[in-house]
């Protein structure tokens, strides 16, 4: 029994006829025909029965079709990865990278991997972190930077950088002097949030909500730059990493540490447990990974 078999009777079946399967498949009727009949010599029983005009599967067939599936589908992932093996310089990988991560870092690391792997191309999606995340679950992307926690029975993982929440406010805001704020002092405040899909912005207004309070929401925005400039012109008050808040104008911005409780923010590069992962992607992860070592992603 070969490969072509199995798929040969996997068409069929699909589409009810031999002349069909022979259509979706680029042979001849003819060829289909011989090659089951070669098969079922093999086998010494047939595989297939016709009832009218209707093809069905006779017992030793239906037992060959219980496997087809899987095998045809490891098949296909040895292929790939002999393939893979072999033409590593044609292969793709896809990333999601959300805004606030590593700006300076990804770059430069794109650069040297393209520099390193030239045949290799490189798709790069800028979204929110739980897009990100939801998007490398369901195998749309390789692998992206997320942010902890993640479910680990899903993903696999390595620690890119560690910071924590701040809290941004107007030169002339009523805490602008202050050292440290509670989150429950901010009950009354206007917020400025990254928009629904980022990670941030359903973990403040949890955090809100444990405080007792649910979080007046004024405007969200998917850059921290521009939040950053409705902070400075008075819109409201925002939450964003320490890191990104040591890039702004402390003339236009006050930034105040967020105690009771503290709000970390942590990256991870995470890609999918279950499923093949390609030569190209697992090369990638590779190639961060070892930069990241000794490394600051946040600089």
């Amino acid at each position: 029994m070969e490969i072509r078999h199995l798929k040969i009777m996997v068409e069929i079946i699909r589409l009810g006829s031999f002349t069909k399967a022979a259509e979706s498949l680029h042979i001849t009727q003819p060829t289909i025909s011989k090659l089951i009949r070669n098969l079922e010599d093999e086998l010494g029983s047939p595989v297939f029965v016709r009832e009218g005009k209707q093809v069905k599967l006779t017992a030793a067939g239906e037992a060959i079709m219980r496997y087809a599936d899987s095998i045809l589908q490891q098949f296909d992932q040895l292929t790939t990865e002999i393939n893979d093996l072999t033409y590593l310089n044609s292969g793709s990988v896809h990333i999601g990278i959300p805004p606030m991560a590593g700006a300076s870092f990804f770059p430069k690391v794109i650069k040297q991997f393209h520099e390193s792997y030239p045949g290799i191309s490189m798709r790069v999606v800028e979204d929110g972190a739980r897009r990100i995340e939801e998007s490398v679950a369901d195998g749309t992307l390789d692998a992206g930077v997320v942010l902890w926690p993640i479910d680990t029975g899903v993903f696999e993982y390595y620690r890119l950088a560690e910071d924590r929440m701040m809290v941004i406010v107007h030169p002339k805001h009523r805490l602008a002097e202050r050292t440290h704020v509670e989150l429950a002092e901010l009950a009354h405040e206007s917020f400025i949030l990254f928009v629904r899909g980022f990670a941030l912005h359903d973990r403040i207004i949890a955090e809100c909500r444990s405080r007792g309070f649910e979080p007046r929401i004024v405007h969200e925005s998917s850059q921290w730059d521009f939040i950053g400039e409705m902070v400075a012109v008075d819109l409201g008050i925002a939450m964003l990493p320490h890191t990104i808040c040591q890039g702004m104008e402390p003339g236009k911005v006050r930034m105040i540490e967020l105690v009771n409780p503290r709000i970390p923010w942590e990256l991870v590069m995470a890609w999918r447990r279950e499923g093949y992962l390609s030569l190209a992607a697992r090369t990638w992860i590779s190639f961060v990974q070892k930069r990241i070592q000794g490394n600051d992603l946040l600089k």
